[in-house]
């Protein structure tokens, strides 16, 4: 662990909460019906540029302190690699025994189109993996860390994380992978390892999804 661990304090989350509250009434208000025009790549564009935009405003008043926070910091390589490994081993063996999702068809339907494929893994594999690994493994982790300690931070918001997959089955087999992502931040207290596995995991969905089960 690093001696320069900060918490994250609660009027953060606090904030991040109001943040997303108050730019998702705007959304709604100023695109409001346009916004289903857009299509799914577009309703989740602005879904993941709401909430990380709620992440810049919840942390921009700690300044610099932000980042060991939210465990912003280098872990070296070990680690960012085995993690990235185990990641993709779990989720081909989770895929394998798991419940099928019925929700996902209808983004794997979407990155099989040639036209949408790069957007959906810019989207899907980056944009989405990093917005929720500063929301889970960032705010919420952080929080929970500075006021009961580092294991129920890993475990809830490894529990949270899969819980905001919505469906039943796709939270079963999140859950697995929201672990790992959990062990990660918390054998390293830092940010580095986990967001690059969720990187490689969801890149290989799409990719998969794409090329292989279609």
């Amino acid at each position: 662990m690093y001696n320069s661990y900060r918490p994250v304090p609660g009027w953060a989350l606090l904030l991040f909460l109001a943040a997303l509250a108050v730019f998702g009434v705007a959304l709604r208000l100023f695109v409001g019906p346009d916004l289903m025009e857009l299509g799914m790549l577009g309703i989740l564009g602005a879904f993941y540029a709401v909430m990380l935009c709620a992440v810049v405003v919840s942390i921009a008043p700690l300044r610099t302190a932000a980042f060991p926070a939210l465990g912003v910091r280098g872990a070296g390589w070990k680690p960012v690699v085995f993690g990235a490994i185990g990641t993709l081993v779990l989720s081909v063996a989770v895929s394998k025994i798991g419940p099928e999702v019925k929700g996902m068809q209808a983004v794997e339907e979407l990155v099989r189109e040639p036209r949408a494929f790069l957007s959906s893994l810019l989207l899907l594999g980056l944009l989405a993996p990093v917005v929720e690994e500063l929301i889970f493994r960032g705010l919420l982790y952080g929080w929970i860390a500075g006021r009961w300690g580092t294991i129920p931070a890993w475990l809830v918001s490894s529990i949270a994380f899969a819980i905001a997959h919505y469906e039943p089955a796709h939270i079963l087999l999140v859950l697995p992978l929201g672990l790992l992502f959990g062990y990660l931040r918390r054998r390293t207290d830092s940010l580095l390892p986990s967001t690059v596995a969720h990187i490689v995991n969801n890149s290989f969905a799409v990719l998969a999804a794409a090329y292989v089960d279609g």
